[in-house]
């Protein structure tokens, strides 16, 4: 490709090719690679105030679910019967006294132990202690529900977050309450490219007219190891459009909030599929959970301290407003660059040195699956050597499995404002 000025890595300097866009076999490594050892959000501590309140994640063909214990711990268990692998509860929330199998009415209780078992007799010496259900890890990040199917030595989400834990400090995430409901969002394109277009500042002038006129030149971006971080400062120059001038007018003082951050909107994309979007009014968190190589399901809620000022609940239903258009634009522009991927003409694109999210995000990527170097798709099949590499690297695999903690020096560009 020639001399891309990135270092060692001739890759450095381009996007990941086309293909690993909608490729099926990319998409099952990306499951058992990326996703299964990721953490996910599910809700927030407050969502769950009392002993038996559950929330449900759905995601890569599991179905996890987090529940208060009578002794106020938040655990998290799969969905799942231990005796025929039945579904034990519907819906995404909901409260309970107990976990009862609709199928043979195996009961368990609020800490995941088996505590009912019909015709016991007939189970022989079945040892109770043995069948509870299947604990997941969790993290509770400042208030924060998050799970992980597999601990592959990657970090914690307050590692993920350390060089941003003083910055986040003032919003007070543990004190916020659900504004709303969880929304879902079925997008017909693949989940990378949802988070490309999160992280991507340059399209920001000219595809987000409205963030432009409350933002100027301002909006920023910069890339940490686990987390990109973007931001724009709203001008105090009266916008042109009604419900961004009005947002400006209405947003109110925040007392815990710095002169700085007075009317700063700032985003955090964390690896590899969920974002904070925090501003002076609210918090919101975005999550992309991918279901197909071409289809995702966008999943979010927002998040604010009790405030009951007339300026501040106007504010927030600006700010609604203004981000439901935003997303309209974004969705048109993710659905743009689905369609243009399946084009045999074009494989990968060159990326801006300002591009450091996305260059980032990328070479991480090809550091967990090489196979994202080729411009092309490889012969079908080419994954078969990365089913048992998590248990053993016998087996001539070309490609070991890598931890994140072997990943740390990935030769990735660093930090930028």
């Amino acid at each position: 490709m020639g001399e891309t000025g990135c270092g060692s890595d001739p890759d450095a300097g381009y996007s990941l090719p086309a293909w690993t866009y909608s490729d099926p076999e990319f998409f099952a490594v990306e499951t058992r690679r990326i996703f299964r050892p990721s953490w996910q959000i599910v809700a927030h501590d407050s969502d769950l105030p009392a002993p038996g309140d559950f929330h449900v994640l759905d995601y890569l063909g599991e179905s996890i679910i987090v529940i208060r214990g009578d002794d106020g711990e938040a655990r998290a268990f799969t969905n799942v019967c231990r005796h025929r692998g039945a579904r034990l509860v519907d819906g995404p929330s909901g409260r309970t006294r107990k976990l009862v199998c609709p199928y043979h009415a195996w009961t368990y209780g609020l800490d995941g132990c088996l505590t009912g078992l019909p015709m016991a007799g007939s189970y022989g010496s079945l040892d109770r202690s043995r069948h509870g259900l299947a604990a997941i890890e969790i993290e509770n990040f400042h208030g924060f529900l998050f799970v992980r199917l597999e601990d592959d030595g990657g970090p914690s989400v307050a590692q993920m977050m350390a060089p941003y834990v003083d910055e986040i400090a003032p919003y007070r995430f543990s004190e916020l309450r659900a504004l709303g409901r969880v929304t879902l969002r079925p997008r017909a394109v693949n989940w990378k490219n949802i988070g490309d277009n999160y992280s991507d500042g340059l399209h920001i002038a000219v595809a987000h007219p409205g963030l432009k006129r409350l933002m100027g030149d301002g909006y920023g971006v910069e890339a940490s190891p686990y987390a990109d971080k973007m931001w724009g400062p709203i001008l105090d120059r009266p916008s042109a459009n009604l419900s961004e001038r009005a947002y400006q007018h209405f947003l109110p003082a925040v007392p815990h909030l710095s002169p700085d951050r007075q009317r700063l909107w700032t985003y955090f994309k964390l690896w590899p599929n969920f974002a904070f979007d925090i501003y002076p009014d609210q918090v919101d968190f975005m999550q992309w959970l991918p279901v197909s190589p071409t289809q995702t399901l966008i999943r979010e809620i927002s998040y604010a301290l009790p405030d009951d000022r007339r300026e501040m609940k106007a504010a927030r239903y600006l700010n609604w407003r203004i981000n439901r258009q935003v997303n309209a634009e974004d969705t048109e522009l993710v659905a743009r660059v689905q369609a243009g991927m399946a084009s045999d003409s074009f494989t990968v694109g060159p990326l801006s040195d300002q591009e450091v999210a996305l260059r980032h995000f990328c070479a991480r990527m090809r550091t967990i699956i090489p196979q994202a170097r080729q411009h092309r798709a490889p012969k079908m099949g080419w994954s078969f050597d990365y089913h048992d590499s998590r248990h053993s690297r016998a087996g001539g695999d070309p490609s070991p499995d890598l931890t994140y903690g072997e990943m740390a020096g990935d030769g990735s560009p660093p930090a930028r404002g």
